[in-house]
């Protein structure tokens, strides 16, 4: 099926999973990979569901994420199984389709590096998922250094995903990062959409982004969202 996996990508199969990667690291990757009891795994501390690690290996410095549930659906059907709806639909596979469409539109978005689905079997109704991007050198999250942050830069990249067509489905203060030279990169594209950005869909992504940032850092964070909103398109 076309689109199923990003542009110059390799997949690979495995007795019960799927795992696809760039090209340049085919025959070189493994389901290893994605694996969170690697021995180089340490867990990233901030923001997430204590479902990512920081991971170095021929792949370079990345990020592992797995995919996890959380709330009442968490409690309910387990926090790592999605329901099984083909692998175009798999999500750790259709968040990398997002990023590689984002860095091609020239987005600082992380580099996705590789994509793993793992099945009960061929009859099974569900599966888990991770994601495996390159690490973001010096990155430290909006949430952390709201007095540093410049509100038009951030505005810009917002912008500038909306007008390459990708919905973000949880722009939070955790998921705007800067890195060691201030350059603003947006992260977690899960559930992320493809396509024309209604001004509604964009309004919504902004107000997502203001309730994170009062909960974080509450009337100053307010502020800060207020400064933000004055730089972007009406």
């Amino acid at each position: 099926m076309r689109n199923r996996i990003p542009p110059g990508w390799a997949e690979h199969r495995f007795p019960g999973g799927a795992f696809c990667v760039p090209a340049r690291f085919s025959g070189r990757a493994d389901p290893g990979w994605f694996d969170a009891r690697r021995p180089d795994a340490i867990p990233v501390g901030e923001g997430g569901r204590q479902a990512a690690w920081f991971v170095e290996g021929d792949h370079g410095l990345a990020v592992l994420r797995h995919y996890r549930r959380g709330g009442l659906r968490a409690r309910l059907g387990g926090r790592e199984s999605y329901l099984w709806l083909g692998e175009p639909r798999v999500r750790a596979w259709a968040e990398a389709r997002v990023l590689d469409h984002l860095r091609r539109a020239g987005l600082r978005v992380p580099e996705p590096l590789g994509a793993i689905y793992w099945r009960g079997g061929p009859s099974s109704f569900f599966y888990r998922n991770a994601i495996l991007v390159a690490r973001i050198a010096g990155a430290q999250a909006l949430a952390g250094r709201l007095d540093q942050a410049d509100p038009a830069a951030v505005a810009r990249a917002i912008a500038a995903m909306h007008a390459a067509g990708v919905w973000h489905a949880d722009l939070n203060a955790y998921n705007i990062l800067f890195d060691a030279d201030g350059q603003v990169w947006l992260i977690d594209f899960d559930r992320a959409r493809l396509g024309v950005v209604s001004p509604e869909q964009a309004q919504k992504n902004r107000l997502r982004l203001r309730r994170s940032l009062v909960k974080v850092a509450g009337a100053r964070g307010a502020q800060w969202w207020d400064a933000l909103s004055r730089c972007l398109p009406s």
